[in-house]
């Protein structure tokens, strides 16, 4: 009887495909916002000819706009987001406290 081939085994589906080495994009928080129908078939026609998901598409016109910001402008967003941070952060320690 033949014994089973060493190689490596691969696994099935798409690989974890996050903005960041190790991230999953299905443990990112969604968000649904509705579009004027012509710019959702702008935006599936991006990702269609760029072969780029629509969430990387938007993620990267969130950071061009960004960085077109004011410095003071930016510093506000920076400030903001890391209050959003900690509050988000205090409220998962708060989950965890409770189900503990």
């Amino acid at each position: 009887m033949p014994s089973k081939s060493s190689k490596p085994h691969r696994r099935i589906g798409r690989p974890p495909a996050g903005a960041r080495a190790g991230e999953k994009v299905k443990d990112y928080p969604q968000l649904s916002i509705r579009l004027p129908g012509d710019i959702k078939a702008k935006l599936q026609a991006l990702s269609m000819v760029s072969s780029r998901p629509q969430w990387r598409i938007i993620t990267e016109a969130i950071e061009c706009y960004w960085r077109e910001r004011s410095e003071s402008e930016r510093r506000m967003v920076d400030e903001l987001v890391g209050r959003s941070r900690v509050r988000s952060q205090r409220t998962r320690a708060k989950k965890a406290d409770a189900s503990a």
